[in-house]
């Protein structure tokens, strides 16, 4: 495969020459972001889990050298890309920061995902499958928002809220139960019941950038914490269970064709 159509960065080289001064590190990304500060874009990543310059986040750089994560995460896409006849797009993979938010289990992985990119954060993983798991949940975000054909920003609570629940059920069929997040079982279904109809039902058509969309999403401030994610896997397995979703359809099936089966119990 020649390097051009590598569609994994091979940031590790970035790292070796910048990893002390990120800033510098992401300059190749501020156009793709349509950003010209280095340091805005950096504290944005940051909050999703990009590594600080420390000899900690080194030594786990180091690791994922060692154990080949750049070509893992490469076999991944083919794999997936092939089976799900998915995009090729970039992908930018970095060492994951100990401590703060982390939006998947553990903080030992982030991810975060647009139509046209992925970002992978990383610690050293015990178990390989871990990282399928990381790679399923972003990739699937991924095929599903190109073939929605509909722009970020007109993207409602409920789309968010149905996305992240169909990659975690993507993740659930192609790993196994096991590899899914822990906010998939944080509470039951009589709770999550609960919170949509108090928190969730009436705001499901506000948009991104309203300050409610993140905080019911990512349970922030008064909010259980991953409510948004929740509530998500909850509605995605209830119509799973009764429709059987078919992986092609978990593409584009539109979020409002989930409410009925949900709402009717």
């Amino acid at each position: 495969m020649g390097e051009k159509h590598m569609p994994v960065i091979r940031t590790d080289e970035w790292l070796n020459q910048h990893f002390t001064d990120p800033e510098k590190l992401i300059e190749p990304l501020l156009d793709s972001f349509h950003e010209n500060e280095p340091q805005r874009l950096y504290q944005f990543l940051s909050s999703f889990g990009m590594y600080s310059p420390n000899r900690r986040n080194k030594e786990q750089f180091k690791q994922l050298k060692e154990n080949r994560t750049w070509e893992k995460v490469e076999l991944l896409l083919n794999k997936y890309r092939k089976n799900w006849k998915g995009p090729d797009v970039p992908i930018y993979l970095f060492p994951i920061a100990q401590g703060g938010l982390f939006f998947r289990t553990s903080y030992v992985k982030s991810g975060l995902s647009f139509p046209d990119k992925m970002f992978l954060f990383l610690a050293q993983l015990e178990d390989e499958k871990e990282l399928e798991a990381l790679f399923v949940h972003e990739y699937h975000h991924i095929c599903r928002m190109k073939r929605l054909k509909k722009e970020m920003a007109e993207y409602t609570l409920l789309d968010s809220i149905v996305l992240e629940g169909l990659a975690e059920w993507a993740v659930e069929k192609s790993c196994g139960k096991s590899y899914r997040s822990k906010w998939c079982t944080e509470h039951d279904r009589e709770r999550i019941r609960y919170y949509w109809h108090k928190y969730v039902k009436n705001n499901i058509d506000i948009k991104r950038d309203n300050e409610l969309h993140d905080q019911i999403l990512f349970g922030e401030g008064k909010y259980p914490k991953m409510l948004g994610y929740s509530i998500g896997y909850e509605i995605v397995s209830m119509y799973d269970n009764e429709k059987k979703i078919k992986l092609k359809e978990s593409m584009v099936i539109p979020s409002k064709l989930f409410l009925p089966q949900w709402e009717k119990e």
